[in-house]
């Protein structure tokens, strides 16, 4: 450490001693072989020349220019900030890549702005000025995203950051932004948190809480067993009849359209608050995970708590059936038979197939609101991991309307989806059954295992708009996502809300 540099540390630690604790993310771009000099964002120019240029020659003395992702932190360069970290956003020129399916300088920013923002939170820094680096959305994305880490039931927590944005910014979009990784991670919390403290109830409670600012748009309705009796949802009751803690059908209407008669969007979401795999019984080694199993429900209703806050004027049904998956002497037995509320028996081969049976109940209810599109998301198959990976969410779709809408949703995102065969290849493995109409697992079942699955649920469905997300490969984030901590991710939220955001004027919503 160099003596400027030993002394400018000091400096900040006396500044955080006196309470002065704020600090500041700026942005540098990638050097260019044709341009020498080094090119900050509008915000980090307007700031070097406030201090007449000392942040340039800084950057100049203190070794190579930041690559892309990297960050360096700089002392007492300014009164109002005693801790100033750079951050690199790689090329200057660079947007959607074809290739990637995603926009590079939005990914870039939401990196560099939570590299930076997490440099100064390591700091204890508690208030964070935030360069938009040119698109304010994804600056507050990096920065939410990126700050929010579960410590819940940790004695000695993370201080908690403020952020705002540095300079001449878009408030409407960096508004948004803080929205959409809200969102997420409202999602990521849910998908968290213990499954003795997240029952199907409490999930219920989190939920409704959450919707309270907005009763004046929104009706929650927490179904009980007895209503889910009457609704002859059997598939449903044949998986939450093994545990204790009783099954919640959670009910959300969002009326954000003028027009109440407006057909809704129909969101549905597997809510297995804990799955062992009931009979058919998991291996313990990571068994602790499927805490996370609700993540298809965490992230649709996530999704509507957002799209009310964001006060989109389109009208939204949020269904979420939620019990869990237990092992007992009232489970379900492999090779029981059970009905589902279409009428359809299922023999149940495999017990831990059990999202698709209370998918299916929800599916045949979400018909009854005469809905303009259904679309659900559940952490349904581990096949669809191996496929993909944590790279994009299998999207399973009876219509090119809904995949052309979600794609380009993700390619703003940065959460990807990818489009997965609905061939009756694989309707023929579950509906050859010798004992019922339909068998939970296919005839061979480590071959295709999320395209079964989907076909499986597919028999449920008679709107000619669903699309079936399967996102049990990206439930979690080791290293993947920069921006987002190790844990559960909660994706893809962010893609469900700029979709939602994105159709809500469509021809499909407005007449």
């Amino acid at each position: 450490m160099s003596l400027f540099t030993h002394m400018s540390f000091v400096l900040f630690l006396l500044l955080c001693l006196n309470g002065f604790i704020q600090g500041l993310v700026l942005g540098v771009y990638e050097k260019q072989p044709d341009n020498e000099g080094i090119r900050l964002t509008e915000a980090a120019a307007a700031f070097d020349s406030s201090i007449s240029g000392k942040l340039s020659e800084m950057l100049t003395i203190s070794g190579p220019l930041l690559k892309k992702g990297k960050s360096r932190t700089f002392y007492g360069l300014h009164q109002d900030f005693p801790s100033v970290v750079v951050v690199g956003l790689g090329k200057s020129s660079t947007g959607v890549c074809g290739k990637e399916n995603w926009d590079n300088c939005k990914e870039s920013i939401r990196a560099a702005v939570s590299v930076g923002c997490r440099q100064l939170q390591d700091l204890e820094v508690a208030h964070v000025e935030v360069d938009p680096c040119g698109d304010g959305q994804s600056a507050a994305e990096g920065a939410v995203l990126g700050l929010f880490e579960y410590d819940e039931f940790k004695t000695k927590k993370k201080v908690r950051v403020t952020t705002q944005p540095y300079g001449s910014v878009d408030s409407a979009a960096w508004q948004k932004g803080v929205l959409y990784g809200d969102g997420q991670n409202l999602a990521r919390r849910l998908m968290e948190a213990p499954a003795n403290h997240i029952t199907p109830t409490a999930f219920a409670n989190t939920i409704e809480q959450k919707l309270s600012p907005f009763a004046h748009k929104v009706a929650v309705h927490k179904r009980p067993q007895c209503w889910i009796e009457s609704e002859q949802m059997g598939a449903f009751l044949s998986v939450s009849k093994g545990s204790e803690e009783p099954p919640v059908f959670l009910e959300l209407h969002y009326k954000g359209s003028l027009d109440s008669a407006q057909p809704p969007l129909v969101l549905v979401g597997k809510g297995i608050t804990f799955d062992s795999g009931g009979i058919s019984l998991k291996p313990s080694s990571g068994m602790d995970a499927m805490r996370a199993d609700m993540g298809g429900a965490a992230t649709v209703c996530s999704a509507l708590v957002t799209a009310a806050a964001l006060k989109l004027p389109i009208n939204i049904i949020g269904l979420a059936p939620l019990c869990e998956n237990m092992p007992s002497g009232k489970a379900n037995k492999p090779g029981d038979v059970v009905r589902a509320k279409n009428g359809k028996t299922i023999q149940v081969d495999n017990t831990d197939a059990e999202g698709r049976l209370i998918l299916a109940d929800a599916l045949c209810y979400a018909h009854s609101f005469k809905p303009r599109a259904i679309i659900n998301a559940a952490t349904l198959t581990g096949a669809v991991d191996v496929a993909l990976g944590s790279a994009a969410a299998g999207v399973f779709t009876n219509s090119d309307w809904l995949w052309e809408r979600l794609q380009k949703a993700s390619i703003v995102t940065g959460d990807r989806v990818w489009r997965m065969p609905l061939f009756q290849h694989y309707t023929k493995q579950i509906t050859e059954n010798a004992l019922a109409d339909l068998n939970n697992v296919g005839k061979y079942s480590r071959s295709g295992g999320a395209c079964t699955a989907a076909a499986f649920l597919r028999e449920f469905v008679t709107a000619d708009h669903w699309a079936h997300l399967d996102i049990a490969g990206v439930m979690t984030n080791k290293d993947e996502i920069p921006y987002l901590r190790k844990g559960m991710s909660g994706r893809p939220t962010r893609t469900l809300v700029e979709f939602i955001h994105f159709v809500q004027n469509s021809d499909l919503f407005s007449n």
